[in-house]
């Protein structure tokens, strides 16, 4: 059997709601689903509202917080959360505000290019939330500015270097850590094999560095992994005395390849992983 630990929804920069993703889990054949969007937990209350509706199917808590380090950002997935914990809320709220002035920004930017996008425009993008992400800017200038699709959206205008694209201000990865931590989450790495931290001497450094912060765990299951990947994610997690996990990183529509359960078609995260993730749950030293 397989779950999803990684998923978004339209409470961040997916297009599905919240409500919406137990029953398309349940039609994926999955035992385990877990909501992480963005910098958020707005979409957990119902998200988990749907539980009696799917007995068989557990509905696990979750964020991913964006962080950096250096040049590279790193996310780290949060599940099991306290999602009412007063400080994960308020360092939640603030990481919104934060991405709220950059919308604002890139609205400005790309105002200045000649590219007009409205607050009408994202939401006939698909923005059903209260912050836009580079995603629905990217539908925005498909629809109106006949973009071919969002791959050159972003090579052209929404990457970092191209004349769009505004940096974030973010924490440092072990911040994100210990605010999971706090909140009684378990604290994952997310796809550290992406395109900027594909170097495994800095994955090693970095695992050491964060496991000292308290991380318990590792992304080894992702769309973009190759079997290789994969085997290096998990033989890296061994090293570190780490528990693995995995998903599809769905967002709906708008990467509409991508499938709630099953990635491109070949994911399959076993719902083995489920108890040691749950066993990371029990107290530990953290050393502040």
């Amino acid at each position: 059997m397989a779950v999803d630990l990684h998923v978004h929804s339209s409470a961040s920069d997916g297009t599905a709601a919240p409500g919406e993703i137990p029953a398309l889990a349940a039609a994926a054949g999955l035992t385990a689903v877990a909501l992480t969007d963005h910098d958020t937990v707005a979409g957990l209350t119902d998200f988990l509202a749907c539980q009696a509706q799917y007995p068989d199917l557990q509905l696990i808590p979750g964020v991913e917080i964006s962080s950096r380090d250096g040049a590279r950002e790193i996310h780290i997935v949060g599940l099991f959360i306290d999602y009412n914990h007063t400080a994960l809320q308020e360092f939640t709220a603030a990481m919104r505000r934060e991405r709220m002035m950059r919308a604002e920004q890139m609205q400005q930017k790309l105002s200045a290019l000649g590219y007009i996008v409205s607050w009408d425009d994202l939401c006939a993008a698909g923005l059903t939330g209260d912050v836009p992400g580079r995603p629905h800017f990217a539908q925005v200038l498909i629809n109106k500015y006949n973009f071919p699709d969002t791959a050159t959206v972003f090579a052209r205008l929404l990457k970092p270097g191209t004349p769009g694209y505004v940096p974030r201000n973010l924490p440092d990865p072990a911040t994100a850590v210990k605010v999971i931590k706090a909140a009684g989450g378990v604290a994952i790495w997310a796809h550290p094999f992406s395109s900027r931290n594909n170097i495994n001497n800095y994955i090693r450094r970095t695992l050491k560095e964060l496991k000292i912060a308290g991380l318990d765990a590792l992304e080894a299951y992702y769309p973009e992994y190759t079997p290789t990947r994969t085997a290096t994610a998990l033989q890296m997690a061994s090293e570190y005395q780490l528990a693995v996990s995995g998903g599809s990183d769905f967002h709906g529509s708008i990467h509409p390849d991508i499938q709630l359960g099953r990635g491109r078609g070949s994911l399959q995260v076993p719902d083995e992983v489920l108890e040691p993730l749950k066993k990371a749950l029990q107290p530990k030293v953290v050393i502040l």
